[in-house]
């Protein structure tokens, strides 16, 4: 029997919760309309910061979703992995597109265009006004939940590939690949970073990834290889990073060594978060237990629930920083509250990705 990689789990949880401080400093990220649902003004610190977690931490996602598919797979049938991932990926999808997206830009037609109109004709609206699918405008989008849309596209897709890989490779051993070999995978994605990239999101890239995951990183030697070489990867990751992270928000680069950089560097990062979090996150306890369930319904609901405070909060005269703790921490406290919630009520925890206790 496998043993669970309890580092894994944590990592994820831990990424999700990044979006609280990401999501808060895109208030001061970016020019109107580009950084957030609400936008006050650009602060230089708050978008290096939110520039420098951007090419890596829903990337991550990706990857942990291949490893644990392939977990997964060697306990359920095709059909059972497909039916599991709709229940969990699919349904709150819908729902939330029917029911939590369409406030999110009600707010932000409040605070941008100064709408004065009802929710429901701004409801209405909400499927009819079509601008770049980011929402930021008031328009149709599925905002955060294009996370749970790609997954689940990639998922029954990635079902193929490895019934294909299973007859014409079955006996390919994944550890064998070297660590420089590793590193460079960082090419394929790259290439693929153009394909399907739908409002900045590359349904290419991420698929890539979940495979990358799923055919290469769930080995164990090649777990022990990142954590052998996970000091490489730190420094690699550092100073691609710093590099990307100039030439964006300093230099303001826009080609094709940008996108390299911003490759290189996702990938780097981790690479070092995997090598990393296998010394110092594999471990479980309450806390980390009680974020592993939780995590999948806090990212479905925080966006809500963040974007309603901002709203408020841009409006105190607390200065930058009291504004952005003050988001962030109650954001996440009342995300808590309201997963508690929702997991209470039967049927209604279904809608956001809350298992049925077995």
């Amino acid at each position: 029997m496998l043993e669970r990689k309890h580092y894994i789990d944590n990592l994820r949880w831990l990424t999700i919760l990044l979006l609280f401080p990401f999501h808060a400093a895109q208030i001061w990220s970016g020019g109107e309309y580009c950084g957030f649902y609400i936008w006050e003004f650009t602060s230089r610190p708050m978008y290096v910061f939110s520039t420098f977690i951007y090419p890596w931490f829903m990337a991550l996602l990706f990857v942990l979703a291949g490893i644990s598919s392939n977990y997964a797979l060697k306990k359920r049938s095709n059909k059972q992995f497909v039916a599991e991932r709709f229940e969990k990926l699919m349904v709150p999808f819908l729902f939330g597109l029917l029911f939590l997206i369409p406030a999110v830009t009600y707010i932000s037609e409040i605070y941008f265009n100064n709408y004065q109109g009802t929710y429901l004709h701004q409801y209405i609206m909400f499927f009819q006004k079509a601008t770049d699918l980011t929402g930021y405008k008031g328009g149709f989008t599925p905002a955060h939940l294009w996370f749970l849309l790609y997954l689940f596209i990639i998922a029954l897709l990635s079902l193929s590939v490895i019934m294909v890989r299973k007859k014409a490779m079955p006996d390919i051993p994944a550890g064998k690949l070297p660590y420089g070999g590793i590193l460079l995978l960082f090419i394929p994605e790259w290439l693929m970073l153009h394909v399907l990239n739908i409002g900045g999101k590359s349904l290419g890239q991420f698929f890539m990834l979940y495979l990358f995951g799923y055919f290469i990183l769930y080995d164990e030697e090649i777990q022990r290889k990142l954590k052998q070489y996970r000091f490489i990867s730190l420094i690699l990751s550092i100073v691609s990073g710093i590099i990307y992270t100039y030439l964006y928000c300093f230099a303001h680069l826009r080609n094709e060594l940008e996108t390299g950089l911003f490759v290189i560097y996702g990938w780097t990062m981790i690479l070092t978060l995997l090598g990393y979090g296998q010394s110092y996150l594999n471990f479980a306890n309450k806390i980390s237990g009680y974020f592993t369930s939780a995590s999948f319904p806090i990212y479905i609901l925080h966006l809500n629930v963040l974007v309603i405070i901002a709203f408020f909060a841009v409006q105190l005269s607390i200065g930058i920083w009291g504004k952005f703790l003050l988001i962030v921490l109650l954001s996440l406290a009342v995300t808590i509250l309201c997963y508690e919630l929702v997991r209470r009520i039967p049927y209604v925890n279904l809608l956001f990705g809350i298992s049925k206790k077995k």
